[in-house]
């Protein structure tokens, strides 16, 4: 089945009458793999709509839908992946906010003039916290029986024509594309067949807004006729734009037209998505787990996912292989696919080792101490529960038995068997592994026995069923995004991080897109911003990196 989005959704924090929470279930319940919340002037409601859509595999998009002036016309333009907090377009809006009260106000006495008991308080108050607009008015007038529908109340007081209708305070066109795009976002051009210009205005217009440094154009519409989106592809085709598409949902306030579908036939494939993408012009860091979630089954990395790392490389992104494995096992599997290049990472022991690769430099470590190493190894012990730790070049074993051979299986690295083991470890460490090969509980146990001994400053974590990680509480793969993407100078809103087990929750939630496997754990699942379609084994990965 064709993954849909739709990437012009209004809320109840401008004119819509779904609130963001109920606009992710209701977008859930139609099938859409990601939409765009665009209210009008505002992004009050993007926080609720992401918080609320974690876990459940939906994207939702932070945008905005600005009114902007051509000529004396009102034309919208949408922003995408906009920096919500950013300061200047917070300030703008603010700006734009206090304008239109001054504007309601006088709208307000132009309509108690015609005999309509009305003014912004009684209006605000009806309608919370939204941004009021004209459809409020309607609304309003038709609930209190000024008119028979909502239709009337545009044609006879509001409409752009009409003799109570006041214009609004708007920045130019170009003015808002900047803006967009100062804040980080892709400036589209919202519904451009809706300002019944002529083909010559039209196109003098986007011309305009290209020079300006508009991205894209809304080319697929809920109102559209087949022969307007040729048009407006065809336009998108001769001036370099990208592809946008939406339905510019609002709820009741607009009946019968439906989230991704429109009036019945409106269909926005996810790749619509995957290519407005590419148009954001910010470095990003791809942070991705190795076992079961860039590697298949059986350890390799298939021909389609290694195509798409090459051409995230290739588009001057940086890719961080993040595990829990010791360094030189990470680095094994970098040099095993012929992946050593300027803008690899590899980051081992969950975090608490960053390496760059090509040169050899270690960008940040954070080891145990020895006092908890001794702690540790001694709670261990205490309860017969096997552990192991390493330096630069050997697994480090209290003895040689059953566990450590099954894994050296995957991990490759020299046995160094110490006799005196809490003596002999002089070099503080990065972790420590406990391996319960029969699931007995004895992970469970040693968790609950640190607890008990008061070790302090240490993070517990499985990486599977078998295996119990313990770090510093400095390190993790959480940490690691923050300090590889500040190393770097990326905003962490421009890092994407991929895994399935418990040790990634921390990294997919430090993430500006956290993503997991659809065959991982639950509990990843719900951290997640997005769960992919595909698993391991069938290049799960590859829609997030082309």
């Amino acid at each position: 089945m064709l993954s849909t989005i739709d990437l012009h959704v209004h809320s109840t924090k401008s004119d819509g009458s779904y609130s963001p929470s109920d606009l992710v279930d209701y977008a859930l319940s139609k099938g859409l793999k990601a939409f765009a919340l665009t209210d009008h002037d505002t992004v009050s409601g993007i926080d609720e709509a992401i918080s609320h859509a974690k876990g459940k595999g939906i994207e939702v998009i932070p945008g905005v839908e600005l009114s902007t002036d051509y000529n004396g016309k009102d034309i919208h333009i949408v922003g995408l992946y906009i920096d919500r907090n950013n300061p200047t377009l917070l300030s703008k809006l603010e700006a734009f906010r206090l304008a239109r009260d001054v504007r309601n106000e006088k709208m307000c006495e132009k309509l108690r003039a015609e005999g309509i008991d009305i003014n912004p308080k009684v209006i605000q108050e009806a309608y919370g916290e939204s941004v009021i607009t004209r459809a409020h008015y309607a609304k309003y007038m038709y609930d209190k029986g000024y008119i028979n529908n909502v239709k009337e109340a545009f044609e006879r007081y509001i409409g752009d024509h009409a003799k109570c209708y006041v214009p609004k305070e708007k920045v130019t066109c170009q003015e808002g594309v900047k803006l967009i795009l100062d804040a980080g976002g892709i400036p589209i051009l919202a519904h451009p067949c809706l300002y019944h210009m002529s083909d010559s205005v039209l196109e003098g217009l986007v011309s305009t807004l290209k020079d300006a440094g508009l991205v894209g154009i809304e080319a697929i519409y809920s109102t559209y006729t087949l022969s307007e989106e040729r048009q407006i592809k065809a336009i998108a085709k001769k001036f370099g734009l990208s592809i946008s598409g939406g339905s510019d949902f609002h709820g009741a306030s607009k009946p019968g037209l439906d989230i991704g579908t429109g009036y019945g036939k409106l269909e926005i494939p996810y790749d619509i998505l995957l290519n407005l993408r590419k148009k954001l012009m910010r470095k990003k860091i791809f942070f991705t787990d190795l076992d079961n979630t860039l590697l298949t089954t059986d350890k390799k990395i298939t021909p389609k996912t290694r195509q798409a790392l090459d051409k995230w490389l290739e588009d001057g992104n940086y890719i961080a292989f993040s595990s829990g494995r010791p360094l030189e096992s990470v680095l094994a599997v970098v040099r095993e696919n012929n992946l050593v290049h300027d803008n690899v990472y590899a980051i081992g022991f969950n975090g608490a080792l960053i390496y760059h690769i090509k040169s050899g430099k270690k960008i940040t470590e954070k080891p145990l101490s020895l006092e908890q190493v001794k702690k540790i190894y001694q709670v261990a012990k205490a309860n017969d529960i096997y552990c192991h730790t390493y330096d630069d070049d050997n697994i480090l074993v209290p003895y040689d038995g059953k566990e450590i051979q099954f894994y050296t299986r995957t991990v490759k690295l020299p046995i160094k068997v110490l006799d005196d083991f809490e003596n002999e470890v002089t070099i503080p460490p990065y972790k420590f592994l406990c391996i319960d090969l029969d699931e007995t509980g004895k992970l469970d146990l040693m968790i609950e026995k640190l607890k008990e001994a008061n070790v302090e400053g240490l993070v517990t974590v499985k990486s599977n069923s078998k295996y119990l990680e313990v770090f510093s509480d400095k390190s993790g793969k959480g940490s690691a995004v923050v300090e590889l993407a500040k190393h770097l100078g990326i905003d962490v809103r421009d890092t994407i991080a991929a895994g399935d087990e418990q040790n990634d929750i921390s990294m997919i939630q430090a993430a500006g897109l956290g993503i997991a496997m659809c065959n991982g754990r639950d509990i990843v699942k719900e951290s997640a911003d997005v769960v992919t379609e595909k698993d391991n084994n069938n290049d799960g990965l590859v829609p997030y990196l082309i």
